[in-house]
């Protein structure tokens, strides 16, 4: 149960909220951040809406999945999964039984970089929500049973992504982008590592990975900043202060060149390519946003979806997108097309890379991406659980508590000579790693 999602409709507030919030005046946003601090230190950023009784909490702790010992790859997604799994007195039933009774959502999940949680809750359930909520983080059961459903579960996931085209080609890239480096590894892990991960290691990782230090929390919905201070020193106050160190080494990714084809008996080809890209708080970082909208981020408007689908049909779709995470920046792309047609698609997508880079976009293309990047910018925020996780990212990417308000401001400044310039010195169609696997022909 811990890996499933549940949501509760905030439709009502969505339509007034998006209505709002589209039609403020250009740069602006309707949202006001505020930032709360606990008797105890404890910090959150909320955004006040009383319109409906509902409460939406995202958390995340610094260090995910790259700190997962060797052996034991895997470590914190199984955790993730089982920290709503039963807590102090109640099992794993009664625990989940008391969520759905409720109405409550209370998930966990691991990334990269991260270990998180989400929380959704009535404002009439809100003192019951919390109370889960600090039992699953400070006193997890870790029962045999749902240890062992939990590790079935993702086995049989793991089972079915070694069959999986696209799985099998990404985890192929990322271990030849990152050879050495835990970003090569799966989140989540390996079949024999997995099945190596004790009880032990379990209560293990959340007594050291689990504490104040590096945590960002957001808080959407009916809840007063007097109130939330009092309840994050309930929810939060009793981690300890400090865990494992959650910085790994920086990472360049493999400047290979290569297109590597793994065999499968199927119609079709998954492609995936990457190469190195910029991190967050690079100084290029909104050049490069742009440029990647334009060349592969734009959807139906990109140049590599007119080139490969529009102009040739080879493919239902192609892509590419910056990938930073906190110790590399990637960009990151893919399509999926015929076997006959792998070969034609993988040469056309270098071949733009390699236009792009030489020539970089045209004043037309830059005018349409600013516009489209500022203008959609509202629409990131469909849901309140949604605007809860992206205050996390703010926290966690040092943007600011006004972020909000000064983002497109980051994206309008982009001039011709940036896009140009970073294309210049960031694309390299010869360093471009390609992943294929299938049955393509002249690959």
């Amino acid at each position: 149960m811990g890996i499933l999602n549940k949501t509760i409709s905030m439709a009502v507030f969505l339509a007034f909220f998006c209505i709002f919030l589209l039609g403020r005046p250009h740069g602006a946003t309707a949202l006001e951040v505020q930032r709360v601090v606990s008797p105890g230190g404890i910090e959150a950023w909320l955004i006040e809406d009383h319109t409906n009784p509902i409460i939406a909490m995202r958390f995340a702790f610094r260090g995910g999945a790259n700190l997962d010992p060797a052996g034991k790859q895997g470590l914190a997604n199984l955790v993730s999964g089982l920290l709503d799994e039963g807590a102090g007195p109640l099992d794993s039933q009664a625990f989940q039984q008391r969520l759905e009774d409720l109405a409550i959502t209370l998930r966990f999940d691991a990334g990269r970089d991260t270990f998180g949680g989400r929380l959704r809750t009535l404002t009439v359930n809100r003192d019951t929500a919390f109370d889960l909520l600090t039992k699953s983080l400070t006193v997890p059961r870790f029962d045999a049973e749902p240890v062992e459903r939990l590790r079935s579960q993702i086995l049989a996931t793991l089972r079915r992504e070694a069959e999986d085209p696209d799985m099998i080609a990404r985890r192929k890239l990322f271990a030849t982008l990152f050879p050495d480096h835990p970003y090569g590894r799966p989140v989540s892990g390996s079949k024999e590592a997995v099945a190596a991960i004790s009880a032990d290691d379990l209560r293990g990782f959340v007594a050291r990975r689990l504490a104040r230090e590096g945590l960002a929390i957001g808080v959407v919905g009916d809840i007063s900043p007097t109130r939330l201070a009092t309840s994050l020193d309930n929810v939060f106050g009793a981690l300890p202060a400090k865990g494992t160190d959650w910085r790994v080494a920086e990472a360049k990714p493999a400047r290979t060149g290569t297109t590597e084809v793994i065999r499968k008996p199927t119609p079709q080809s998954a492609i995936v390519f990457g190469q190195r890209g910029v991190k967050r708080d690079n100084a290029d970082y909104y050049a490069a946003y742009v440029l990647n909208h334009i060349l592969g981020g734009g959807g139906f408007t990109s140049r590599l979806y007119n080139e490969v689908r529009e102009k040739r049909g080879l493919a239902y779709s192609v892509y590419a997108a910056l990938y930073p995470m906190d110790f590399a920046g990637l960009i990151f792309g893919g399509s999926g097309t015929r076997n006959e047609a792998a070969a034609k698609t993988v040469e056309i997508v270098r071949a733009q890379w390699k236009r792009m880079a030489d020539s970089g976009p045209t004043a037309e293309e830059l005018t349409d991406a600013r516009q489209f990047l500022t203008g959609s910018f509202a629409l990131r925020f469909s849901s309140s659980a949604r605007i809860a996780a992206v205050l996390v990212a703010m926290q966690l990417d040092d943007l600011g508590i006004d972020y909000l308000d000064r983002r497109n401001a980051f994206i309008d400044a982009v001039t011709l000579d940036d896009v140009r310039r970073v294309a210049r010195d960031l694309l390299d169609p010869n360093g471009l790693t390609f992943v294929v696997v299938g049955q393509p022909n002249g690959l």
